[in-house]
């Protein structure tokens, strides 16, 4: 039988319980409605005795004797939910729709069991339903704007938050919400208004201060974009939080640095590091004795070439040796402190690679026929939120690129964990030269893509770290969700100027139209004439 976590019964369900069980065996039986109550009396009192199996069975018997008592459906409802009994969550909502097939509620509740056993498009016919049939309820506009997002439906999602919001002006997500579709729609303007209004009902939200954060970022209102990032590290639920709270030093925040030693410590992903990388020597302009970067090992050797780093930490190392550091700081909290605007952007972080490692990585380089040399990255960490999104399905999508007749074109792979199993055994008419298995860490990684002549690749660290090398690197952008740092219908990066060429996808694009866009832009440029 299940039951609940182990604990004291309380004795007020065991005395209910009592009482009731002669009532369920009265001969002859009482009264239907009377019947169903006492069952679900029954079950109330199992249920608070942590008799989950004995409840559900009570519930079930109490919708036996009396099909429309909606409570024992609700009731079991929220049991089987909180059991993720999902099937069976959908079964009951059905069977009390059979019954009540105007119950706003139960088509709402039937919607979310749709949505979450993954089936979008029943889901929205069952919010749409409850919509409908209750106008007024905002939940239920809201949640149809919820399940209409993933289905590309971003006009009619945007038009159900705002039906959300018109019927409760103080419905704080949904505000939050209906700018995130607006910033996709790319009415941007519209967006920061949704999440001013956030937060103008609830000060210091964080959802929506740090969407409304990256959206002025990534339109270059640098000033009060950073000023709003810097709330990330006051809200409990995110990492920064929790680093302020295991490191127990000063956050910097602009204070003399002369004679002081920093800790930096890295937030974000492997690109956020070398993006960012790029502060370390205005850090160290300031004149600390010493800057340190506690970082992940594949990060180690890189970091060593940089100027401005005197020491490269593990996490482990770096928490060790905290105490001994003045101050600490995220690498993506400088731009506030130094003061970036879109002006003055600095130049990406420089590596001086060591000539060992470039010859090493050469030597594979040089057996490739003559001809251009192209680094590819065709998949992402797995674990990014957005991944579904920013990596391709599979290799054999770049297909087009090898048709390209007389450009001679020699492709590297420089793919690690995801796609590795592909890149070692591409498809026939995809000849390429696999080295991703074979590299440690984005040292050879390095070494390798400033040997190259271009790198494409989806938005994952090789393209800061191709760009920072000084290749040239054209990004495949997805259709949604859009990294702040690649702004607003640009081709090119201010914070990677002469070397990132962005290639776009409208909302609800599709991979091979920006592909082919990929392929005609290679043949254009490596086409003998």
């Amino acid at each position: 039988m299940s039951s609940l976590p182990a604990g004291e019964p309380d004795q007020k369900f065991t005395d209910a319980l009592a009482k009731v069980k002669p009532l369920l065996a009265m001969q002859p039986p009482l009264p239907r409605e009377q019947l169903a109550e006492a069952l679900q009396l029954a079950a109330v009192s199992s249920l608070g005795l942590g008799r989950l199996d004995d409840a559900q069975s009570y519930w079930r018997r109490a919708i036996e004797t009396n099909p429309a008592f909606v409570d024992a459906y609700l009731n079991l409802g929220k049991l089987l939910k909180g059991l993720d009994r999902l099937p069976d969550l959908e079964q009951l909502y059905r069977q009390l729709l059979a019954v009540h097939p105007d119950f706003a509620d139960a088509h709402n509740h039937l919607g979310s069991a749709l949505q979450d056993q993954g089936r979008p498009a029943e889901a929205e016919a069952s919010y749409r339903r409850a919509a409908t049939l209750s106008p007024e309820r905002a939940e239920f506009h809201y949640n149809l704007g919820v399940v209409l997002r993933p289905l590309g439906r971003w006009d009619e999602a945007a038009e159900a938050y705002r039906r959300a919001v018109a019927t409760s002006p103080d419905f704080v997500i949904a505000h939050s919400n209906l700018g995130n579709v607006l910033k996709e729609l790319g009415r941007l303007p519209e967006a920061e208004t949704a999440y001013r209004q956030a937060l103008a009902i609830r000060p210091g939200y964080p959802v929506a201060k740090f969407a409304l954060a990256l959206l002025l970022i990534s339109v270059g209102r640098f000033d009060e974009g950073w000023r709003l990032y810097e709330g990330r590290h006051d809200d409990p639920t995110s990492p920064q939080y929790t680093t302020q709270q295991v490191l127990r030093r000063p956050h910097w925040q602009g204070q003399p640095l002369a004679g002081k030693k920093l800790l930096v410590w890295q937030e974000g992903g492997l690109g956020d590091a070398i993006h960012f990388g790029r502060y370390f020597p205005m850090l160290k302009a300031l004149g600390p004795i010493e800057i340190a970067f506690a970082c992940s090992a594949t990060l180690h050797r890189l970091f060593d070439t940089v100027e401005g780093v005197d020491v490269v930490l593990s996490h482990e190392a770096g928490l060790t040796a905290a105490a001994q550091y003045d101050y600490w700081l995220s690498p993506l909290s400088a731009p506030l402190h130094l003061g970036t605007t879109l002006d003055n952007i600095p130049l990406p972080v420089q590596f001086k690679l060591a000539r060992p490692w470039l010859e090493s990585w050469g030597a594979y380089l040089a057996a490739l026929p003559p001809g251009p040399k192209i680094g590819l990255v065709w998949k992402g960490n797995p674990k990014h939120h957005n991944d579904a999104h920013r990596s391709l399905p599979a290799l054999a999508m770049l297909a087009p690129l090898w048709r390209i007749p007389d450009a001679n074109l020699n492709f590297v792979s420089l793919q690690k964990g995801a796609g590795e199993d592909e890149a070692r055994t591409p498809p026939p008419d995809q000849p390429l030269l696999h080295l991703g298995t074979d590299v440690a860490d984005l040292a050879d990684s390095a070494a390798i893509v400033a040997q190259l002549d271009l790198v494409i690749c989806v938005d994952t660290s090789l393209a800061h770290l191709a760009a920072s090398a000084g290749t040239p690197c054209w990004v495949l952008l997805p259709p949604e969700d859009v990294d702040w740092r690649w702004m607003h219908e640009r081709t090119d990066s201010p914070w990677y100027p002469q070397t990132v060429r962005l290639f776009r996808q409208p909302l609800n694009g599709k991979w091979r139209d920006l592909i082919e866009r990929v392929r005609e832009a290679l043949a254009a440029r490596f086409t003998p004439r």
